[in-house]
């Protein structure tokens, strides 16, 4: 794609960010700790604000422009928990409330999104419900001018640091999509309870905790869009968390790429740079052609998205492809650094386990396959 000297230079803006981003991850990946001195450091350079309106603090970009500035991102940016985080924040919060809230929720909460201030979580999966977002049993019971939520919420990442989460709860118990309805919720109010930060394999930066809603009051102009239309809420925000999420992977795949070529060009081994002998060069070439596969579909998708258009064998061709093709850069980076890459130091093993998490999180490999054989009429 060909990109214009703003968006060049949007790009650029952010990336001048990765060293100081960058400084200490490894630390904060051993420890599990979230930096909230890093968060302010991006609030700075603008990257909260950019897909949503100026009118409420944002910068008013497209869905591509946001892409391509979190690619940036990725690439200049050490610390995948950190990214994880601040893709997250945009898009599980900020995003369904510019597009469906109201006027009132739009001024109330979208400029503490732009600026970082407001921290966003969504609490979507529960303990028996996972990628099947139809079987959740969350609950939301009208009470006058109140809802009262009552359930439990599993893997909801920034929830030990989220000032606003976004609830999908179901308001009639007849199931369908018709059935659930999403609410935002602030931090303190009565009857939400979050969870310790549950320790995980990678974006270790990146908190995640169970919610729980007891008898959680909340008032009826804090439903997003309308009563029951929470799926299409949900089938909105996921499309793009998904592109936004991978085209950080993407990014970062092309750092490790970058720094995969150098050492095979300077490692030598048998008296040769290990670049040469064959089963190296191969090793790299394939992974040169899945990384730059993913980002095509990645944009493809993104494309058809800004265009209004219908994306859900696109999303879900490229969520399988990037996260597939950033694990398997990130497992053959470790395997061709040898006994360097398994080292802490290198930090390559920090991003093959944060790797993982991508063919699991907004859907699984397994549920993309079964969705896009859905979608071939299989």
């Amino acid at each position: 794609m060909r990109w214009s000297e703003e968006q060049q230079a949007l790009r650029e803006g952010v990336a001048r960010y990765g060293e100081a981003l960058s400084d200490g991850h490894r630390e904060r990946d051993r420890d599990a700790r979230f930096d909230p001195d890093k968060w302010k450091l991006i609030a700075g350079s603008g990257l909260f604000g950019l897909p949503f309106g100026e009118e409420h603090g944002g910068l008013g970009q497209s869905l591509l422009t946001t892409m391509y500035v979190l690619e940036g991102l990725g690439e200049a940016c050490r610390d995948g928990g950190l990214s994880f985080s601040i893709t997250s924040h945009m898009v599980s919060t900020g995003v369904p409330v510019q597009r469906f809230g109201s006027a009132a929720l739009k001024e109330r909460y979208l400029p503490g999104v732009c600026t970082g201030a407001t921290i966003g979580a969504h609490a979507i999966s529960e303990p028996e419900a996972g990628s099947d977002a139809l079987a959740m049993t969350t609950t939301a019971t009208r009470d006058g001018d109140v809802f009262r939520l009552r359930g439990s919420k599993s893997f909801v990442s920034n929830a030990p640091i989220a000032d606003l989460i976004v609830v999908y709860a179901r308001t009639h118990p007849g199931g369908g999509p018709l059935g659930i309805t999403a609410f935002l919720v602030e931090r303190g109010t009565p009857g939400l309870t979050v969870g310790p930060s549950i320790p995980k394999l990678g974006l270790r930066s990146s908190p995640f905790a169970e919610v729980f809603l007891d008898d959680c009051e909340v008032p009826a102009d804090r439903v997003i869009g309308r009563v029951g239309g929470g799926f299409r809420v949900l089938d909105h925000v996921m499309k793009r968390e998904i592109l936004c999420s991978f085209i950080v992977n993407i990014g970062e795949a092309e750092h490790r790429l970058a720094r995969v070529v150098e050492y095979a060009r300077t490692r030598r081994q048998f008296g040769q740079p290990i670049g040469k002998f064959q089963s190296v060069a191969n090793r790299i070439v394939d992974l040169r052609i899945a990384v730059d596969t993913a980002r095509m579909w990645l944009y493809r998708a993104g494309e058809l998205l800004d265009a209004g258009q219908e994306a859900t064998t696109e999303v879900a061709v490229a969520k399988l492809l990037a996260s597939e093709a950033n694990l398997a850069a990130a497992l053959g980076a470790v395997q061709i650094f040898g006994g360097n890459g398994y080292t802490a130091e290198y930090g390559l093993e920090a991003e093959l386990r944060n790797a993982v998490g991508g063919t699991i999180y907004s859907g699984t490999s397994d549920i993309q396959r079964t969705r896009i054989a859905s979608m071939l009429g299989l």
